[in-house]
């Protein structure tokens, strides 16, 4: 007999977790029959599952009847609905039904003598186990139910055990689980009750937290979203602290070369669960060490893994999961404690998205993480504690330390959600993001920072960093359907500076990133000079010096700090387009905008004029960066051939001359990086009429070139672009202009090299962007906010060439 017809037998009260499957929900619940599903196909993909047994909903059902439960458990919810008791006092009453219950005999029984083998198996007398509740009804593709039902952890012992089930069977009807099953349009008698009981990861001495095989803001399917903290998984689970998270690249995953992870973000994890120690409680929240706030939790190694298992688990369920793991502090063994179906952006669709922009700036009054891509606005109702959760204001943004279940009711009355707690997998998230409300979660200070009843915009427009903003600001909503843009034979690619904002146009097809700008990277993420790295001992302000120390703590070698972020950002932008071509520029700081990085007056000279001054390529090979520059060549090695992105192509900005393309040639193959070596690309900007004069020479050079409009047109014209005065006068359609980047795609044609243009002019003048098709120029890079309206462009641009002549350069 299967395991699935013998779990549906009525007279089944409990059942080993491995010898359930998916098949099983009816009997065991989304939870435990997903672990057993997990136990019993998984193995061969390495993935581990605590030992355990579960109670079936044939058990839950007799001991409602065995304790006439039914009858009187639908009295008090139908009196609830008439409102003659108010939720609070039927939840009560209910609950109170079922704590003084008793078990029938038989289901006592199975359950002390499944308990008494898991302890032989385990070794111990009384193993300690997590009590685990799984609702018939949770877990569902429609409904995550998240974190209604209770948990008890670290239980230990008969008597226990079947206290903790029965503790179980009552959180069926906590005032939150109502709610939720209301919202959902569950009867709460259709819903049944299975309890899981798990030998004890400790993790109480190690580590735990979730992790998502999607990205859960942008829904990018193409990686492994994870979570960890210290201690016992609650805490992330509730968002009662803020986690580490790290971005596993799933498609490379598969290739054991490669460690394809996009992102390590510390987070505070300022307090963990862990056991308690004499008195009731099992469970109680310690502070960390110093040392435990300033460390990952997690290695690469171990990331590597539990995105693997992620993948598998996915693979095998046909949809993208939630999942939740553990790792033993005294074996160092990981765990995976819990999969279920991800419940919101695998509803979205993969073609249409709504663009949110904000009209006007504000001032930011918090900053958190950004939990859905939407902007709402309102007044700020301020609520730090349960007990007070009645005065929230329908339709206000609601202000909170943390959330848990209790919150839901008023969750999906607010027009956004702000918490000082809690990272992208806390409670608050979870729930924000189901409900499509858009949420700032981890700002730590917003019920200090905003004042109660006032007026705030809350964005989440803007990449991973939520933001509110003072004020009720202007904002634009719009919907676009990719399936609507018309094929090009000329490639749209996109500009990209921001690794969060690569996930954010993920939907777009664009043909790859014509221009990926590293300064961001180093300016909001990195911050310090790289000079400053290379030698901190330069760096004579103690207060900038300080500064280093602090954002270079965890790096033995400052060295690394800024190689391991560069190449995680870069291979961030690089992820959503691969394998399409990602173009990387090499840095492009002007002397005055390098000095304003921490430490870096101490290495940068005053300029005159820098924009004509000490950048580009005549950085890279002097005595005063060169040194600078062998971090960022080894950011780029190591993104390329440890992270796997192949795709990534280097381009050199602002070179003069021929000569001086040589030298930062050999500066690069220095450094490992070798035009041609394992297909690596090397494409120059032309953005210096040199460029196109001498572009036959250059083309032997480099595998392409990419225009570079805002610069040559500064140069030819003779203009400065940041100048108010002469910006009448700054126009890449200038005849003189146009002739120019006529020129140079002609050359590199007649090179047999490819040619594209990354400044904004075919962005912002779809005049300029048809004169460019016109010309047969390869590829077209836009700023992504505008790719939607220029595609249209190009392709009607394209329909007129192919019956006309290409047009004169100069008219």
């Amino acid at each position: 007999m299967s395991a699935a017809a013998e779990t549906s037998r009525a007279n089944v009260n409990v059942t080993w977790i491995e010898d359930t499957g998916i098949a099983d929900i009816p009997s065991v619940g989304g939870k435990n029959a997903s672990l057993g599903e997990l136990s019993r196909a998984l193995q061969s993909a390495g993935v581990r599952v605590p030992e355990g047994f579960a109670t079936t909903a044939g058990a839950y059902r007799a001991f409602l009847a065995a304790n006439n439960l039914e009858p009187r458990i639908r009295k008090h919810m139908e009196d609830q609905r008439a409102g003659t008791i108010t939720l609070r006092q039927a939840g009560a009453a209910v609950r109170e039904l079922f704590l003084q219950a008793t078990f029938p005999e038989d289901i006592t029984a199975d359950i002390q003598e499944h308990y008494r083998s898991l302890c032989e198996r385990s070794g111990q007398a009384q193993v300690a186990v997590a009590v685990r509740s799984s609702a018939t009804a949770e877990d569902l593709p429609d409904a995550s139910f998240a974190g209604q039902q209770e948990t008890f952890l670290n239980v230990a012992g008969e008597r226990a055990v079947l206290e903790a089930c029965r503790r179980c069977y009552a959180s069926l009807f906590t005032d939150r689980a109502i709610s939720y099953r209301e919202m959902k349009g569950y009867d709460h008698l259709d819903v049944a009750l299975s309890v899981g009981v798990q030998r004890m990861v400790r993790s109480d001495l190690g580590a735990s937290g979730v992790m998502f095989s999607i990205d859960t803001e942008s829904g990018f399917p193409g990686v492994v979203v994870i979570s960890a903290a210290w201690g016992l998984g609650e805490t992330v689970v509730q968002g009662t602290i803020n986690p580490d998270k790290y971005q596993v690249f799933k498609p490379l995953l598969a290739d054991q070369r490669f460690t394809p992870v996009i992102e390590r973000q510390l987070g505070a994890k300022e307090r963990k669960m862990v056991y308690s120690q004499g008195g009731d409680a099992r469970t109680g929240m310690v502070e960390t060490t110093e040392r435990e706030q300033r460390s990952l939790v997690l290695d690469d190694r171990e990331v590597v893994l539990l995105a693997r298992w992620a993948a598998a688990v996915e693979q095998h369920y046909g949809r993208p999961m939630d999942m939740e793991w553990a790792r033993d502090g005294i074996t160092g063994e990981l765990f995976m404690v819990q999969a279920r179906p991800e419940t919101v952006q695998a509803r979205r669709s993969t073609t249409t998205f709504r663009a949110y922009h904000l009209a006007q700036p504000g001032k930011v009054l918090a900053t958190g993480a950004a939990i859905g891509d939407a902007i709402a606005r309102g007044q700020a109702c301020v609520v730090r504690d349960a007990k007070d959760i009645e005065s929230f204001v329908d339709g206000s943004v609601l202000v909170t330390r943390m959330t848990d279940p209790d919150w839901v009711p008023v969750m999906k009355r607010a027009a956004g959600i702000i918490t000082d707690h809690g990272g992208p997998t806390s409670h608050a998230a979870i729930v924000s993001r189901e409900l499509g409300v858009p949420a700032v979660v981890g700002t730590r200070n917003a019920t200090e920072a905003l004042s109660d009843g006032g007026q705030v915009t809350l964005s989440c427009a803007e990449g991973e960093e939520g933001r509110v903003y003072e004020g009720l600001l202007e904002f634009s909503v719009e919907e676009v359907d990719m399936q609507t843009l018309p094929a090009t034979r000329t490639d749209v690619m996109v500009n990209i500076a921001s690794p969060a904002a690569a996930f954010k146009w993920w939907r777009l097809p664009a043909a790859g990133v014509g221009l990926a700008r590293m300064e961001f990277i180093i300016n909001n993420l990195i911050r310090i000079h790289p000079m400053a790295l290379v030698h901190p001992e330069k760096v004579t302000d103690p207060e900038e010096a300080a500064l280093i120390r602090e954002l270079t703590s965890r790096y033995p070698d400052p060295h690394e700090y800024f190689v391991d972020m560069l190449a995680t950002g870069i291979a961030k932008i690089a992820a959503p387009f691969h394998p399409k071509p990602v173009i990387v520029r090499l840095s492009d700081f002007k002397t005055n905008e390098y000095s304003h990085l921490i430490g870096g007056s101490a290495f940068e000279r005053a300029e005159e004029n820098p924009m004509l001054g000490f950048r580009g390529a005549s950085r890279y090979y002097s005595s005063h960066y060169r040194e600078g520059f062998a971090l960022e060549c080894r950011a780029l090695k190591r993104v390329r051939e440890q992270a796997g992105f192949g795709n990534v192509i280097v381009m050199v900005p602002f070179c003069r001359t021929v000569r001086e393309a040589d030298q930062v040639i050999q500066a690069m193959a220095e450094h490992g990086l070798v035009r041609g070596k394992d297909g690596l690309q090397l494409y120059m900007m032309c953005e210096v009429p040199s460029n196109v004069v001498m572009a036959a020479e250059f083309a032997k050079r480099f595998d392409g070139f990419s225009i570079g409009s805002n610069d040559l047109t500064q140069l030819v014209l003779g203009v400065d672009r940041d100048s108010e005065e002469l910006a009448g006068l700054f126009d890449e359609r200038d005849p003189a202009v146009l002739a120019m980047i006529a020129e140079a795609i002609s050359k590199a044609h007649a090179a047999g090299i490819k040619i594209g243009i990354c400044g904004q002019g075919p962005s912002n003048h779809p005049d300029l962007a048809e004169f460019l098709v016109s010309q047969g120029i390869d590829s077209v890079s836009l700023n992504p906010d505008t790719y939607v309206r220029t595609v249209p462009v190009i392709a009607a641009a394209e329909a007129r060439a192919s019956t006309l002549r290409p047009a004169e350069p100069v008219r």
